[in-house]
């Protein structure tokens, strides 16, 4: 617009002049009068293009007033729109904190002041209207237990300026604690970098705490009750260790470090490897198998130790593994090894004196009808030396059967109390003489207990562990002989079935060969012998053991190869005191008493019929208890001794014996078996029996028997 005024002006000024030229040139006007006009023409345009000037000036600052009024409205506008957005973000923060139970907070270090947001304060049971708080309160408020760690967390954020986190508890309005996660941030610095303000959340985490706690409480629990279970708990996984517990260490010797780089399999016995593998594996593929089972592992020193595993398949740290609990049955299982032992030995000793039984009978007959002939056959006679050698293999074979008695349960013959030391001192007495490279060394215990047993069987015993030793020395050797009394109880005397108590000690010792372990396994079996053939039968030891069984007592064995045998008996001790046995005379007695024999076998009542009446006495005879009880009621007043055999068919012994005592109380009764006085036997002489006389009967043994049952005093 001002452009447009600037022409038009000076186009008007132009034609002033163009009008005073044109007038003075008509000399219708003097020069000064033209002159004049141009200088105030001239002036006026100069005005004139000042003012347009001016006017330009005020047109442009016009121009940028608009314009900053315009830049300031959109400021404006700008600062409504980034206030709203704040105003809706701070909304949508509160919501956020409200929904995660977060609380803000805001410390000015120069007045002390915290400010907190609603969230916080009813965080800690407050109402915000009651509210008030500083810096030296918020401290006072946390739990004198997290107070020191609390300030030193706030005091790294205070020299670092970076974000720091701390867990603390925080008393509440009804005086109890909540666990307060908060996370500050040095947010302002004054002019020297030294913090103004800070600024951070508060979080309640007392439900989290409270849950790991509870967790911590009950991992604990299963950490006492895993480490201090009495069985060895861990996992296999990917075949190795791990998570073993220290009873599990403590078993098998290893430390943590060293069991954790070693495979599980290498633990396993070598004969139940391939058994304990395959049952792992089928459980890793989910296929049945059995997870209770036994087996033996061997520990870091070598020993085979017997356990009984417990399998569970679980899921650990994400993949499949299972959980293994090992059971210590070491003891056990010795413990039935000695049972099946004991059984085992028992049951041969039945059957052994079965065996013995019926061959005792076979040898009666056959030794009754050698001792007839050779009383009416005289020495010159050639056949008289025969039948004295028919005589002596028949002794023999019944020395055989004595034996097999000898290891039957049950088989005591003549009981009476003696001492020990008398019998280790005659025996290895008698053995020196005959084995003069064998030194015998004796250590005896002078007040040694008495011991109830038949003192020709432990010396049976003693000599037949005598000769084992001399055989495991073939070079020579030391004898040690030791007794000594002791007192087992019931652990100790459990495993050998026996009965806990006082006990003699008897232990023979030799510095021989030794032997392995499956050796010793049979060294008690009946014909089980480690010498070759023609050179015994294998039952030294099995009636040894018999013997000692049968008395009550333990037998027991301890060997090694190459470091000797220790044979170790224990015997019940007795409260009597011991006595002198006298050896019997061997003379043939005699006499004219009337006798009923009662056996089921016809070879030995006619054998034996015919022997006593050689000696001088009338005979009736017996084949069942029936029979003998009608023959008795007969001639109960002739009849002056029955011998009655134990074993018959229909009624026994036993039975028999009851039926004639219901007859006649004062019966006399001489017990007659191929078996040794065993529990029965000991039970039927209890009944009143005046003795008992083992088959094969001997002449003189039976003649001194029979009479002293007539002679008693109480005839």
């Amino acid at each position: 617009m001002n452009i447009a005024i600037f022409v038009a002006i000076s186009v008007a000024l132009s034609e002033i002049l163009t009008s005073l030229m044109s007038i003075f040139l008509q000399g219708k006007i003097t020069p000064d009068y033209l002159i004049t006009g141009g200088v105030v023409s001239l002036m006026v345009s100069g005005l004139v293009v000042y003012l347009l000037r001016q006017v330009s000036r005020l047109s442009e600052d016009n121009v940028n007033l608009r314009r900053e009024i315009a830049s300031r409205q959109e400021a404006e506008e700008m600062v409504r729109s980034t206030e709203e957005a704040l105003r809706a973000s701070e909304a949508r923060l509160r919501l956020a904190m409200e929904a995660t139970r977060q609380g803000w907070f805001e410390v000015n270090f120069q007045t002390g002041e915290v400010i907190v947001s609603p969230e916080y304060v009813k965080m800690i049971d407050y109402e915000p209207e009651e509210f008030r708080s500083s810096l030296q309160n918020w401290i006072n408020a946390i739990h004198p237990e997290d107070r020191d760690a609390v300030l030193e967390v706030f005091r790294e954020c205070l020299e670092s300026g970076c974000t720091r986190t701390m867990e603390y508890r925080r008393r509440t309005k009804k005086d109890d604690w909540k666990w307060i996660r908060s996370i500050g941030k040095i947010v302002e610095l004054d002019s020297e970098k030294k913090p103004l303000r800070m600024s951070g959340t508060h979080t309640d985490i007392t439900e989290r705490k409270q849950a790991e706690e509870a967790l911590r409480v009950s991992e604990e629990k299963y950490r006492l009750v895993v480490e201090n279970a009495n069985d060895a708990i861990f996992i296999v996984q990917d075949g190795m260790i791990k998570f073993p517990n220290h009873r599990l260490l403590n078993f098998v010797g290893y430390t943590d470090q060293e069991i954790a780089g070693v495979p599980f399999s290498s633990f396993i016995h070598p004969e139940d490897k391939d058994m304990v593998l395959d049952r792992h594996q089928r459980r890793l593929r989910g296929e049945d198998a059995p997870s209770t089972y036994s087996l033996r592992i061997i520990s870091k020193a070598g020993e085979t130790l017997w356990v009984e595993a417990g399998t569970v398949l679980i899921d650990w740290e994400g993949r499949t593994a299972v959980l293994t609990f090992l059971r210590d049955i070491t003891v056990q299982k010795k413990l039935e090894e000695q049972l099946l032992q004991a059984r085992k030995m028992e049951a041969i000793g039945t059957l052994a004196g079965g065996i013995a039984h019926d061959f005792n009978n076979l040898l009666t007959g056959i030794l009754g009808y050698t001792y007839l002939m050779l009383m009416k056959t005289e020495k010159s006679h050639p056949f008289y030396e025969k039948l004295k050698i028919i005589e002596q293999q028949v002794v023999s074979g019944s020395e055989l059967t004595k034996q097999l008695l000898g290891f039957a349960r049950g088989g005591k013959y003549d009981v009476r109390p003696v001492n020990a030391n008398d019998l280790i001192i005659k025996t290895s007495e008698i053995f020196g003489r005959t084995k003069k490279e064998i030194t015998i060394h004796r250590k005896l215990q002078e007040d040694l207990y008495a011991i109830e047993a038949d003192r020709g069987q432990i010396e049976q015993v003693l000599l037949n562990l005598y000769v084992n030793a001399w055989q495991a020395m073939p070079a020579g050797g030391e004898l040690y002989l030791e007794s000594g009394n002791t007192i087992l109880d019931e652990q100790e005397s459990r495993p050998f079935n026996s009965n806990p108590g006082r006990y003699v000690k008897i232990s023979v010792t030799d510095t021989g060969l030794g032997m392995d372990s499956e050796t010793r396994k049979r060294i008690f079996e009946p014909f089980f012998s480690t010498k070759g053939m023609g050179k015994g039968t294998g039952l030294g030891l099995a009636s040894a053991y018999g013997i000692i069984k049968n008395h009550g007592g333990i037998i027991n064995v301890y060997s090694e190869k190459g470091h000797g045998t220790t044979f170790t008996i224990y015997l019940p001790a007795s409260v009597k005191e011991a006595v002198e046995i006298k050896s019997a005379e061997g003379s043939l007695l005699t006499g004219d008493e009337t006798i009923m024999i009662v056996d089921d076998e016809p070879i030995n009542i006619t054998v034996v019929k015919d022997l006593l009446e050689t000696l001088g006495y009338k005979i009736l005879t017996a084949q069942s208890g029936k029979e003998a009880i009608e023959l008795y009621r007969e001639h109960s007043k002739d009849i002056q001794l029955v011998i009655l055999d134990m074993i018959m068919p229909e009624m026994n012994g036993k039975e028999t014996l009851s039926r004639l005592m219901e007859t006649d109380k004062e019966v006399r009764v001489l017990l007659s078996s191929g078996y040794s006085i065993n529990g029965e036997a000991a039970k039927i002489l209890d009944m009143g029996c005046k003795g008992f006389i083992q088959k094969p009967l001997m002449i003189e043994e039976l003649s001194r028997k029979i009479r002293d049952a007539l002679d008693s005093k109480d005839s």
